[in-house]
């Protein structure tokens, strides 16, 4: 072999390596999902969706290079405590965890693999991370609301239905929320003249006893707080307050689509597809213990018109004009 000969072939054989390695298949990532809603709920879809469309933006392809395990909880609790200790068995890179209701279950599982939360009420309060800023554990991400937003429900209701005196307030007793909003509604309803009551109920069934017995004396109205499970029975909550023509705010615009009159809260996608950029840094070799939990950004007011109109209620016009959705 020349010399010139002999030198190429070094250069080649040198390269070997490189074009090895540049052959060898991407590695799959994996990532569990855990959600609260039941899958043939569109609204789980839906954030389910806009989760995965916000990976996909950062190079995250699901049958590509990453691997989605999703469970669905549909509301009951046995069936998420089952799912999260399922999804923690297949060790995950990380997990989503949608709704504040899956996220103790999560935790009670793992304390180590890592857990990007959304709509997650007072995770601190739940003692889910130590501080908004440095969350500390192995869990991290958006919350649902502050405990400030009882003041807007019932400022809400109140502007829309002006005779409401009585509220009934419906919320979930197992959640941080349902004891910390309704602590919270209880100490501003005397400002707005009105008098509240807790809903704790968790069926169907129940929710329909409860609101029977309210809805016996006049003047009354709800205030439906975030939950999993209030999003459930949203149908049964929405008809419930339309056979007994009680005005209610909602704490999302979910429930105003599906004929509710009036809400107040949160995109509940938008949380979703943000969780995906702490997903990705995660993936990327951060930590949740130093992803600090992000507040929301913006809050919605939506009406529906028609339900109003089936209220007999007139809504004023400068409510009118605030509202970021009004269904005809």
């Amino acid at each position: 072999m020349n010399r010139r000969a002999f030198i190429a072939f070094l250069g080649g054989a040198a390269s070997w390596p490189l074009a090895a390695r540049a052959q060898q298949p991407e590695r799959t990532r994996r990532v569990g999902v855990l959600m609260g809603l039941a899958a043939g709920d569109p609204e789980g879809q839906a954030r389910r969706a806009a989760f995965l469309e916000g990976l996909q933006q950062l190079g995250w392809t699901d049958g590509r290079n990453v691997r989605i395990d999703t469970r669905w909880g549909a509301g009951n609790a046995e069936e998420i405590r089952k799912y999260a200790a399922e999804l923690v068995a297949l060790t995950p890179d990380v997990i989503l965890a949608s709704g504040g209701s899956v996220v103790g279950p999560l935790l009670q599982v793992t304390r180590t693999v890592p857990i990007v939360f959304t709509q997650t009420p007072d995770p601190v309060g739940a003692g889910y991370v130590e501080s908004l800023a440095r969350p500390g554990g192995n869990a991290t991400g958006f919350t649902l609301s502050e405990y400030g937003i009882s003041a807007k429900l019932l400022e809400t209701l109140k502007e829309i239905a002006p005779s409401v005196t009585r509220a009934a307030v419906l919320r979930d007793p197992t959640i941080q929320q349902g004891i910390g909003l309704w602590g919270a509604i209880q100490t501003a309803a005397p400002s707005f003249g009105i008098e509240v009551s807790p809903i704790s109920a968790r069926t169907d069934s129940e929710f329909e006893r409860a609101v029977a017995a309210f809805a016996r004396s006049p003047n009354g109205g709800l205030i439906v707080t975030g939950s999993g499970l209030a999003i459930v029975h949203r149908q049964t909550i929405i008809a419930l307050a339309a056979r007994h023509q009680l005005p209610a705010v909602y704490p999302g615009r979910l429930f105003v689509i599906d004929g509710g009159l009036i809400s107040y809260g949160v995109d509940s996608l938008d949380p979703h597809r943000r969780a995906a950029s702490y997903v990705d840094r995660i993936l990327k070799g951060e930590k949740p213990a130093d992803l600090p939990v992000q507040n929301p950004t913006k809050y919605e007011l939506a009406i529906n018109l028609k339900t109003a109109k089936a209220l007999g209620l007139d809504v004023p016009p400068m409510l009118l004009a605030r509202a970021d959705e009004v269904i005809e």
